[in-house]
């Protein structure tokens, strides 16, 4: 399916809608043999991607036990953007036109990707930054 947020000729110059999801998350690192947690699968938002040297869970910062569990590492702080979708997978460039502009304001990201759209996790601490950085390029916000 795909929507009108996206011009399919000059997706890589795209004007997208994105919104900022409420609450703050983490990424943190499993060991390769660990079970997957039950709170690392609940919230607005979360993943899991594995490979075979380690797990890697997205997760809303609430959701993590503390203390954190022995060879568990954790990377906090984060505020998540959401692109708006469906995106086509043929489409080039979707994850380019927000990066970039993030790439030129300073702003490190850690992003991923569903089926349907992507979203970037930015710190916390620059998510104003990056929502102005953003919108000078073209883009959207909605609330």
């Amino acid at each position: 399916m795909y929507t009108d947020s996206v011009n399919e000729t000059t997706s890589e110059t795209a004007v997208l809608t994105l919104s900022i999801l409420t609450g703050q998350f983490v990424v943190v690192q499993l060991p390769a043999a660990a079970s997957l947690p039950t709170w690392a699968a609940s919230g607005t938002l979360w993943a899991v991607v594995g490979a075979p040297d380690e797990v890697s869970v997205v997760t809303a910062e609430e959701n993590v036990p503390s203390p954190l569990p022995d060879g568990f590492k954790l990377e906090g702080g984060w505020a998540a953007l959401r692109l708006h979708g469906p995106f086509p997978f043929h489409l080039t460039g979707i994850l380019a036109a927000v990066l970039n502009p993030l790439k030129a304001a300073g702003i490190g990201i850690f992003a991923l990707s569903t089926f349907d759209t992507d979203y970037v996790l930015v710190k916390a601490e620059q998510v104003a930054q990056a929502q102005t950085a953003l919108e000078a390029a073209g883009h959207i916000f909605k609330d």
